[in-house]
């Protein structure tokens, strides 16, 4: 079993920064992807930034040149640098890590959530 704990979110200006943490922690012996999904209230969860083992980044196109991911595997941690932060980026942030459990399949686990607040 994995655990996964957010921490980092809060209330921010718009144009401020913030960085979200997420700490994996449990039977891991390696982690595949891991990524930064948000959930805005009234909409679906979204895909905001993820990274593989191998350093390999992905975003979504709202948050590109703003955000950066990134993790320590030596650790099983995994952060968001939030840069130049706008209202729309008020969601409940939530941590994401996929682990190997046989060759061709994966779980996948979530964070608690931590809410990010962007006031105008």
């Amino acid at each position: 079993q994995v655990q996964l704990v957010e921490s980092g979110g809060g209330l921010v200006q718009a144009g401020g920064s913030l960085r979200l943490s997420c700490a994996a922690s449990g039977s891991i012996f390696r982690i595949n992807t891991m990524g930064w999904y948000r959930q805005a209230p009234g909409k679906q969860r979204e895909l905001v930034a993820t990274i593989t083992s191998g350093g390999f980044t992905n975003y979504v196109d709202s948050v590109k040149g703003r955000f950066t991911i990134s993790r320590d595997n030596a650790k099983n941690w995994v952060y968001l640098q939030m840069n130049s932060l706008k209202p729309e980026d008020t969601a409940v942030y939530y941590c994401n890590a996929n682990v190997p459990i046989s060759p061709l399949r994966e779980s996948t686990y979530w964070g608690q959530g931590t809410q990010v607040t962007v006031s105008s």
